[in-house]
């Protein structure tokens, strides 16, 4: 009989990671990770489980855009995939985005969510997408003291009840720019009590959702960001009739397929004003942090997914007769993408840490600068790390890594998206230079870098301790003398600077877990992905001369 290769396998998501549950044991109070296990457990089971298999049946269906109906009207209604429908009553029912706002955990009920969240969505082909809008909707309107909108939108955006869950879209992207938003054509106009919207928007993701918040200038206002205003839409009417809004396409895209992504064209829409007629850039900006947060997660869980297939794959697969798990070769290979993504993992989380802080009123100045500095850092960090490990992931089973129904290509080519989504990598850099100098400069990093590092003991994790110190100090005189150069110098190793802070400040939060795990006698799991951690690259920041860049690129 022919040969068959048995398929990798994956059982629950929650008890198999042991860099998740390391972590958690170590953020957590007792008895809260107590309180929680239940959830996370089931979470895991339905992730390795149910939602996997599914996944894999679900692999050929896309969002369908309907624009007419038999008789000639026009209803522009789009249909999901099962898969994401499912994805929706899940995500209600366990509190993807309600956990944050019960707040039952306080200050931990950000860890919570973000675990919940980080099991789900590599099963889910992207759902996490709708969700994050979601969380960052409620977040913007509780900010708003737009009370009328408090009432009416968040009680939906924040429930548990799948019959009353809305998600909610965010429109930003127009044809003029992207991540220069100040660029928007989309104009508001007065119409008795409320506005109307007239503009089309290039690229809004989730559409199927029952609202959104955009941004559109008042009639009058100056040119720019400063002249744009935040609007809140319901997307339909009480009939079920779009609101003055037609889909034009859905964008055929490299990735994210599910996610019913398309352009529309905004004809008189009905919307309200969230908070004044102006700075909708600035009131739209916690929505941002919090989507990135988002971002960051699901890139460390598309990694940890990868790792999971590629590990059980390799005690499978037998080549030149042995299996793959038994190759010093290949065992080196996924123990380095193993060591990015814990790395990865850390940042991530400790960013949910600081914004769980901030929002229960547990942070101090100096936490909520370094929540504003490293949200943008971890987003832009994983981002990269995890499009470079699922490529090797990919590679690492061969053949079959390239052949789609395996489920495995799906994988690399959603996680490109995270690069992109809520700024790429370039656009971010530069923000966190503007982070920074708000902060007020790198000695915050330097500072919470010796924090988390104070308790180190062990030999190879004081050696860890002196890299990180020594490369905060290299990116502290990179920046003072390119501050002195001028802002072109700035600006062209924004990335490189941005890219070694999210790195060392990974290996930092390797070493205190490792010191920590130590310490609770945990076993040397933790100091493993430390000192490997150590043999990829940290300090990114290297003399590169403009003038080749500029010679480079010459015609």
């Amino acid at each position: 009989m022919a040969f068959i290769q048995t398929p990798p396998e994956l059982g629950n998501q929650y008890t198999s990671d042991r860099a998740l549950r390391g972590l958690l044991v170590h953020a957590l109070p007792a008895d809260m990770l107590h309180d929680i296990e239940t959830s996370l457990a089931a979470m895991g089971e339905l992730a390795g489980g149910e939602l996997y298999r599914m996944q894999l049946a679900d692999r050929g269906n896309e969002p369908v855009l309907t624009q007419w109906d038999a008789w000639g009207n026009r209803i522009d209604r789009i249909e999901v995939s099962p898969l994401w429908r499912v994805a929706e009553r899940i995500a209600a029912e366990q509190g993807l985005v309600a956990t944050a706002y019960e707040q039952k955990h306080g200050a931990y009920s950000r860890l919570h969510q973000f675990a919940l969240a980080y099991l789900f969505m590599p099963s889910t082909d992207l759902y996490g997408c709708p969700l994050a809008m979601t969380d960052g909707a409620a977040c913007v309107l509780l900010g708003s003291g737009n009370e009328k909108l408090i009432e009416r939108a968040v009680p939906h955006l924040t429930t548990r009840d799948p019959s009353r869950f809305w998600t909610s879209g965010q429109w930003m992207t127009e044809a003029t720019g992207g991540s220069d938003v100040g660029l928007s054509e989309t104009v508001a106009r007065r119409d008795g009590n409320q506005w109307r919207l007239t503009g089309r928007k290039w690229f809004t993701s989730a559409t199927t959702s029952r609202m959104a918040l955009t941004l559109a200038r008042p009639e009058g206002n100056p040119a720019g960001g400063k002249g744009l205003a935040l609007f809140y839409v319901e997307t339909r009417d009480a009939q079920g009739m779009p609101n003055r809004m037609l889909v034009n396409r859905l964008k055929d895209k490299l990735g994210t397929r599910k996610v019913p992504t398309a352009e529309i064209e905004l004809v008189g829409t009905s919307a309200e004003l969230v908070m004044g007629a102006g700075d909708g850039i600035r009131n739209i900006a916690p929505l941002l942090n919090i989507t990135r947060t988002w971002n960051s997660v699901c890139a460390v869980a598309f990694m940890r997914r990868g790792l999971a297939l590629a590990r059980d794959y390799a005690t499978r697969r037998i080549a030149f007769g042995a299996t793959l798990a038994q190759k010093p070769l290949h065992v080196d290979t996924l123990a380095g993408i193993e060591a990015e993504f814990q790395g990865a993992l850390q940042l991530a989380f400790f960013v949910v840490e600081l914004l769980g802080r901030s929002e229960a009123g547990r942070a101090g100045e100096q936490q909520a600068g370094l929540l504003r500095l490293l949200t943008p850092i971890a987003k832009l960090t994983t981002a990269k790390q995890t499009v470079a490990v699922l490529s090797e992931v990919i590679e690492s089973f061969g053949g079959a890594g390239y052949v789609e129904d395996t489920g495995l290509p799906l994988l690399l080519r959603d996680a490109q998206v995270l690069t992109i989504w809520e700024g790429t990598t370039n656009v971010l850099s530069l923000d966190v230079l503007s982070a920074l100098t708000a902060a007020g400069g790198i000695e915050i990093l330097q500072r919470e870098a010796r924090s988390l590092l104070q308790g180190v003991r062990e030999t190879s994790l004081l050696r860890i301790s002196a890299v990180v110190e020594r490369t905060l100090e290299a990116a502290a005189a990179w920046l003072g003398q390119a501050q002195q150069s001028g802002e072109a110098e700035l600006e062209a190793g924004a990335r490189r600077f941005a890219l070694t802070v999210g790195r060392v400040f990974e290996f930092a939060l390797l070493a205190r877990h490792a010191q920590w795990s130590l310490d609770n006698q945990l076993g040397s799991h933790a100091l493993a992905a430390a000192r490997r951690f150590s043999a990829a690259p940290i300090n990114l920041i290297t003399a590169i001369d403009r003038d080749d860049s500029a010679a480079l690129l010459a015609d």
